[in-house]
């Protein structure tokens, strides 16, 4: 049977949950102080921090963003027609269709890429604690710490 789930855990997951709310709302205002909306900012910082090897396809977008294909497409639209993208038809598959930023485009992302880390450096660990909470109150760090004392005995 499994455990009933405790009042700290429910305040736990709620602070938690407010403190991730804040940090989006927080990175949203930034976005528009900018010029952008929040969703282009988003589609800026997918394209751009994409992993190394990563294609910048419309289909790994819409997926990073959970949009459905089109929505994508006509966000991307959009971006384009401000001047901070550009699509580019794939070398390697002609049916894959690639997003890059163009310099206009990195410029706005890393103006508000920048604010945003400032943030995090002073907000952040309150970011961190909330979920240090989350993860207490359910033992999960108790077990990772046990493990890692394991670990270091062991060797």
């Amino acid at each position: 049977m499994r455990k009933a789930v405790e009042n700290a855990q429910y305040r736990a997951l709620a602070e938690f949950r407010y403190r991730i709310r804040q940090f989006l709302r927080r990175s949203d205002a930034a976005a528009q102080e900018a010029g952008l909306e929040p969703q282009q900012y988003q589609m800026l910082l997918e394209i751009r921090g994409l992993a190394p090897g990563q294609a910048a396809t419309i289909r790994t977008l819409a997926e990073r963003l959970f949009l459905r294909h089109h929505s994508a497409v006509e966000l991307i639209d959009r971006l384009e027609a401000k001047g901070f993208v550009v699509r580019t038809r794939s070398s390697v598959d002609r049916r894959q269709v690639l997003v890059s930023l163009l310099p206009r485009g990195e410029r706005l992302l890393e103006h508000v890429a920048r604010l945003r880390l400032e943030e995090l450096r002073s907000f952040g660990l309150t970011l961190v604690e909330a979920l240090g909470a989350l993860l207490e109150s359910s033992g999960k760090v108790r077990r990772v710490k046990k493990r890692a004392r394991k670990r270091k005995v062991s060797r």
